[in-house]
């Protein structure tokens, strides 16, 4: 195998972007980014914290509150034509921002170029949104005299917390709606991955968007994170990422009352009938999608469909061949050729993987596949953090690695005898992110899908992404949604303008 890449060398960053400029933390500490690959350390990021975020946000309520000619009064065509212009942008540094996606977050090469693919898209859907819609809803007042209009204007300062598994496209799932509808921000990206998020912010700079409504501050979120929080002069925030850190930000926001979004996660299930495993290209599809589902990105994926739940009359054949195929996956670092899945994130990562395996394991479950460090090769260091993509049979609901949210290379199978059976298992979660629906029944497909308790059912298929599509779970999955035009609704406060153009004077008192 060939590494398509030259290993760029260590080097310092300023990573902090306040009112236009480039800085360093304000109390000079650093963090070294470490290649998931090897677990070498390749860039380095300033480390962020309080004081750095509360300049970040004056900066960025500086930009919202200065009046005309500021962002919030600009036109949408002429917000919509700087969000044009970043698509564009991304899509021509697609190799240099898939490669460094690649480096930073251990994905395939593959997988970064189409994460750019989709940053782009979800900048060009806002953009084409506000560019094409109405200034208001007239409200018929029920006379001439008055003239009554809805409009919409943007939240304000807006706090834009994202995970390390999707760094760029979950930025731009935020970024692009939040200027969209004309608000400031600061985006706090993972300390583990922040290297996609800093080179968009230079990418809005260079599309031509006015100094201090992007901001940006590199650090942990135990310190920057918080601040932005539970920050006074935030207006909005926005989180994706796991279900406790989730609560931390909507307790730090209550106080304020501000907005607040969440997407936390899912334990998502793919459900898969016996008739969809008719004939054999069809049983091929549905293997493949389940391989797929639960192995993209070494399952790091909120959307995962990490749990299998296939109907019994064909169990056994559908587990063997996911198996076989499982045990081939070709494991190593994501820039070289041929390589199909790369490591997890962190060593944290792996470890929490092994944990919920060796639990599984004790309870029950019947390995089929992987469950093991892989080992080393030229293109996989044994220093790297690779786990074998992991097929763990007999599953049930009491097991811990079925009920939690795994992030990692891990399947587990549970079996059903019927269609009601089926919908109780998918629904048995405190979850409700996505899942899928496998059936060459045209008829029960919109049964069950109309019966899951999910923000998001895929129908013979899994993972498709369209960003005129809302995006968001039911349960413990979070509140609010992103992309689609509900996703621009959550960067937008609603104003009802009612204007007498007679005014008459009312005489409820005597004067």
């Amino acid at each position: 195998m060939a590494d398509r890449t030259e290993q760029p060398e260590l080097r310092e960053h300023r990573t902090i972007h306040i009112g236009g400029e480039w800085l360093e933390a304000a109390s000079g500490a650093t963090r070294e980014i470490l290649d998931p690959a090897d677990g070498r350390p390749f860039a380095v990021v300033a480390e962020g914290d309080e004081k750095d975020t509360d300049l970040a946000v004056a900066a960025a309520r500086a930009a919202f509150d200065g009046g005309a000619g500021g962002w919030p009064l600009t036109p949408a065509v002429e917000r919509a034509a700087v969000l044009y212009r970043v698509a564009d942008l991304l899509i021509r540094d697609r190799e240099r921002l898939g490669l460094l996606e690649s480096r930073d977050a251990g994905k395939t090469l593959e997988e970064g170029r189409v994460d750019i693919d989709c940053g782009a898209d979800a900048f060009r859907y806002f953009a084409g949104l506000v560019a094409s819609e109405a200034p208001g809803r007239v409200v018929d007042a029920g006379t001439a005299d008055v003239h009554s209009v809805v409009v919409h204007e943007p939240v304000g300062v807006c706090a834009l917390i994202t995970p390390w598994n999707y760094p760029l496209l979950q930025a731009s799932w935020k970024i692009a709606p939040a200027l969209a509808a004309g608000n400031t921000f600061v985006v706090k990206p993972s300390e583990i991955t922040p290297l996609t998020t800093i080179a968009l912010i230079d990418l809005l700079l260079e599309a031509g968007l006015p100094a201090g409504v992007a901001g940006i501050v590199t650090g942990p979120g135990h310190t920057v994170g918080s601040r932005l929080a539970e920050h006074p002069d935030v207006d909005l925030v926005s989180f994706t990422g796991g279900l406790v850190s989730g609560t931390k930000v909507a307790r730090a926001a209550a106080p304020t009352v501000k907005k607040v979004a969440l997407e936390l996660g899912g334990k998502n299930p793919n459900v898969v009938f016996a008739d969809a495993c008719a004939t054999p290209e069809a049983f091929d599809t549905a293997v493949d999608q389940a391989l797929n589902a639960a192995f993209i990105h070494s399952g790091q994926v909120c959307s995962a469909g990490s749990r299998l739940i296939v109907e019994e009359s064909v169990r056994d054949r559908f587990v063997a061949e996911l198996a076989r195929r499982a045990g081939r996956i070709r494991l190593g670092r994501g820039t070289e050729d041929g390589v199909e899945c790369g490591p997890l994130v962190s060593e944290q990562q792996r470890a929490k993987t092994e944990a919920y395996v060796a639990s599984a394991l004790a309870e029950g479950a019947v390995l089929r596949s992987g469950g093991e460090r892989p080992e080393p090769a030229p293109h996989r260091p044994e220093s790297g953090y690779f786990y074998e993509p992991t097929v763990l049979d007999h599953c049930h609901r009491e097991m811990r690695v079925v009920r939690e949210e795994v992030f990692g290379p891990v399947l587990t199978v549970e079996t059903f005898r019927t269609e009601d059976e089926a919908v109780a298992l998918a629904n048995d979660t405190e979850y409700g992110l996505a899942g899928a629906v496998w059936t060459a029944d045209a008829g029960r497909a919109r049964r069950v899908a109309g019966r899951l308790r999910h923000g998001t059912v895929w129908i013979n298929d899994f993972h498709p992404y369209l960003p005129q599509a809302e995006w968001g779970g039911f349960g413990k999955s979070g509140v609010g949604r992103e992309l689609g035009p509900a996703g621009l609704a959550e960067y937008r406060e609603t104003k009802h303008v009612y204007q007498n153009l007679a005014p008459k004077p009312v005489r409820w008192f005597a004067g």
